[in-house]
């Protein structure tokens, strides 16, 4: 018997899982430098539109994100890890594409909104599926 806690199957999942907090951290910071290139003053969240859609990103994600952390968990646990671990690089990807998109115009953020949003959606009714099945036995 193993002594972790948890199989070694499942180090796929943590390693997407903390890429994406990660990159959230990233937009964290670019909103930093944002705030400082268009002298945005704390509190404030707006008066600038090249801000606000910096700011947009960092919220839009971790929004994303309270959805994507346990869909992909649950997804792993009751599907398969290997799986939840590539459709939550798309989601990294999606993410990535949604921030370099949204920064240039809102118009342009589509793409990786599509891309971040339909695997979370798939973890999301997987790990559902998933779940039920395995309460129903």
């Amino acid at each position: 018997m193993s002594d972790t806690i948890v199989s070694a199957a499942y180090a796929p999942v943590a390693l997407v899982m903390l890429l994406a907090l990660l990159q959230f951290f990233g937009f964290m910071i670019a909103v930093g430098r944002a705030r400082y290139r268009y002298g945005v003053k704390a509190p404030a969240t707006s008066g600038n539109e090249d801000f606000e859609r910096v700011y947009r990103v960092q919220m839009n994600t971790l929004e994303m994100l309270a959805i994507f952390v346990p869909s992909l968990w649950s997804f792993a646990i009751y599907i398969s890890p290997i799986w939840a671990a590539g459709l939550g690089l798309v989601f990294i990807i999606g993410r990535t594409l949604y921030f370099t998109g949204y920064v240039k115009s809102a118009d342009k953020r589509s793409l990786g909104f599509s891309l971040s949003m339909f695997p979370t959606l798939f973890l999301l009714i997987g790990g559902l599926f998933g779940a039920v099945r395995a309460a129903l036995g």
